[in-house]
């Protein structure tokens, strides 16, 4: 599997992650900043919360990690949550927001 086969595999599997809160996955949401393919089949995770009070905060990244370690092929994850820039609405797909009614 090559390093864009291993992307895609990998935003596959973050589009199983829900926001405990909201019925869209993570993905669509726009909480991931960047899926990266590094060196040695390590993937790195820049991601973010709807809100650092969230109170998925400790649970999300925790669960991204997890289920990223499950794809074969993949060395070692690391996930960062960054709060810059800000999470807003307008980062979610359309699909997101027709499906939360905000469009």
């Amino acid at each position: 599997m090559d390093d864009e086969a291993l992307r895609e595999k990998a935003i596959a599997t973050l589009q199983t992650i829900y926001d405990p809160e909201i019925p869209v996955n993570i993905y669509e949401l726009g909480l991931i900043y960047e899926v990266n393919i590094l060196p040695v089949r390590n993937v790195e995770i820049v991601m973010t919360l709807t809100a650092p009070s969230c109170p998925a905060a400790q649970s999300l990244p925790v669960e991204v990690d997890q289920k990223l370690r499950l794809i074969e092929g993949i060395g070692e994850v690391h996930v960062a949550v960054t709060w810059n820039p800000p999470w807003d609405r307008s980062m979610m797909s359309e699909a997101a927001q027709l499906e939360l009614g905000m469009m």
